[in-house]
């Protein structure tokens, strides 16, 4: 093999050279600059001159002539040369150098556009990822952050710096005190998370992306976090969402007890079967969901060791009690009344604030005893379902009906979909109280729906066809066949029950009625779940049993199982009437105002409960109980 030349060899230096950046060009030109000002120096003091200079003074004379260069036309003739090869050469040098500082400060600028700094902050929260949900999330945490002291949220998505920046400032408006900071980088890679500083966050939320399969993406972003050779020796307070059950088990040996994961498929599901039964209930999920009311609170009490979970119902005016988290962060939502706290308990209660969670110094709690209504619930009758649209979810919301609902009840199903699918056969003949009937039919067709007999049907749920169509068409077919569904209840003076599904949350919005019954199931209540979670770590396992079939849940029962109608009665009566039952009272609702956007549709959680109340028999109380 030939041997390079040197000039070869040269230029291939030379390359490297400049390819290493502005600082580098600046120090060799910096130090072209030093050599040819000493040697003209030396040159001339050697050649001499009339001046009786020195070596010194004759560096910097010649210093300050490359700085100021001016024409020379006096002195020895060695000196003019000199003079002119300096002024040439600080021409050279001084725009080689303006150029390449211009050129560096714009390459600086770019990169700050493209959002790749450092970020250097503590204390804040980090949401990775890109997707519809960013907006409602952040919005939640601006509120939960207004009693912080300069709180932050850092942004990364693999998006342009100044698009998210933008979005986010139509999407989300006024930031009030929290200062939002947007950096571009994929958060599957371990070396543009450390851009987000993660080692010093109090939490990540990680976000799916709203399109494909999109599990293992969560998962390996999950494992970059936890691999990280440069992460911190103490956990990480991670939140993130699954959409399918299959992979909950790896992301949870991924996560470990750093991660706490919200399976959203299920979750979905489960909402939209429990809300398509109970009126106001949809409200009563988004109260304790979002940060403008009250939220759940975790407080270790000392007073109330000892004492049993009924006596610590009572002792508490402003705020909620329900359940215990014992040691090792395990809820225990509406124990046994008889339940002993001991030493490592807290208490679990909705209330304004965590700082709200105060024991009542009341002694006379002024419960009315001849008021409270003695004896079981009333029989639940069975109901009949109609579910318009499918989507990999249907089964599971069929199962959940089939939890719920008595004996005898009827879901009917159109849509336009193959009723041979192998998962609607089977769900269909393990449901052991519901009877289940099929119709093809597009959803969007009003003659289709006015074959339907709507004085029978109890509830409608409006599933997206989100797997055969993208978000925007699946959003539109559901849209048309709601908007048919209320005009035909405006019209024929129907009363029946809605709740829809949208995929994407500007559509919501399109959607949104002003009706406690006429739910729009999306990722919104998902997005305030996961702020949520990430403000407390131990909601994660506490959202988690409230939303199982197989636990206590959220109900809206009649308050004249509880209390007698029109009595004056304080709410520490109803909490008393509910304890007696075994459930856990958290609220009312008031059947006049069900129709009343400005009074919550009549929804009053966490009440006073020295404050009067009289109950009529189209009332409701919210209890916290199994069945």
């Amino acid at each position: 093999m030939e041997k390079p030349k040197l000039t070869a060899r040269f230029r291939y230096w030379f390359d490297n050279m400049m390819s290493k950046g502005p600082i580098v060009l600046i120090g060799w030109l910096g130090l072209i600059t030093a050599l040819m000002i000493s040697l003209m120096a030396i040159i001339v003091w050697l050649i001499g001159t009339d001046s009786q200079e020195t070596l010194v003074e004759q560096i910097w004379a010649f210093l300050m002539l490359s700085l100021e260069p001016d024409a020379m036309t006096f002195g020895h003739w060695s000196y003019r040369i000199a003079t002119l090869v300096l002024v040439f050469t600080s021409i050279f040098v001084l725009s080689t150098l303006i150029g390449i500082l211009t050129t560096g400060i714009e390459g600086r600028l770019e990169d700050l556009r493209r959002g790749r700094s450092q970020v250097i902050e503590s204390g804040h929260t980090v949401i990775l990822g890109w997707s519809p949900q960013i907006f409602p999330i952040i919005a939640e945490l601006i509120i939960a952050n207004k009693n912080q002291v300069r709180p932050c949220i850092v942004v990364m998505g693999d998006k342009d710096k100044l698009e998210m920046e933008t979005e986010i400032k139509d999407r989300v408006g006024d930031f009030e005190n929290t200062r939002i900071i947007c950096r571009r980088g994929n958060p599957m890679e371990i070396n543009d998370l450390s851009i987000a500083s993660l080692n010093t966050a109090k939490s990540i939320i990680i976000l799916a992306s709203p399109i494909g399969d999109t599990d293992p993406s969560v998962i390996k972003v999950i494992l970059a976090i936890t691999k990280n050779p440069q992460r911190k020796p103490t956990p990480y307070h991670i939140v993130a969402e699954i959409h399918q059950k299959r992979n909950l088990e790896i992301a949870t040996i991924v996560g470990k007890d750093e991660a706490e994961l919200i399976q959203t498929r299920d979750l979905i599901a489960r909402i939209t079967a429990q809300t398509s039964r109970q009126s106001g209930l949809s409200i009563v999920y988004s109260d304790l969901l979002d940060f403008s009311g009250d939220e759940i609170y975790f407080q270790r009490e000392p007073r109330l060791i000892g004492k049993t979970f009924g006596e610590a119902l009572l002792a508490y005016e402003d705020s909620a009690v329900i359940g215990v988290l014992s040691d090792g962060w395990i809820p225990r939502i509406n124990p046994p009344m008889e339940r002993v706290i001991g030493e490592l308990d807290q208490i679990m209660a909705i209330s304004a604030d965590d700082d709200t969670v105060i024991l009542s110094d009341k002694q006379d709690l002024e419960i009315i005893h001849d008021a409270i209504v003695v004896g079981d619930h009333s029989e639940v009758r069975p109901e009949r379902i109609l579910i318009l649209g499918w989507n990999a979810c249907a089964t599971t919301i069929l199962d959940e009906l089939d939890h719920y609902v008595a004996p005898g009840s009827s879901v009917e199903i159109m849509a336009d979909i193959d009723d041979s699918d192998l998962a609607f056969n089977i769900i269909c003949d393990e449901l052991k109280n519901v009877a289940c009937s099929f119709i093809y039919g597009d959803t969007t067709d009003r003659e289709k729906l006015e074959q339907f007999d709507f004085t029978a049907i109890d509830h409608i749920i409006v599933l997206s066809y989100s797997d055969t169509l993208d978000s925007q068409s699946a959003d539109a077919k559901t849209l048309v066949t709601l908007l048919h569904l209320r005009d035909i209840a405006n019209r024929e003076g129907y009363r029946y029950s809605i709740v829809s599904e949208m995929l994407d949350m500007q559509n919501r919005d399109l959607a949104e009625a002003a009706r406690p019954d006429d739910f729009i199931v999306s990722d919104r209540l998902i997005s305030m779940m996961l702020t949520q979670v990430s403000e407390s770590k131990a909601l994660g396992p506490v959202l988690a049993s409230l939303f199982d079939p197989e636990g206590s849940e959220v109900y809206l029962r009649p308050a004249k199982e509880y209390v007698l109608a029109n009595q004056d009665v304080n709410f520490y009566t109803v909490v008393e009437a509910a304890k007696q039952k075994s459930e856990v009272a958290i609220g009312y609702r008031l059947g006049k105002k069900a129709f009343d956007v400005t009074g919550n549709y009549g929804v009053v959680l966490n009440p006073t409960k020295s404050e009067h109340l009289h109950f009529s028999n189209e009332d409701s109380i919210i209890v916290i109980a199994e069945r």
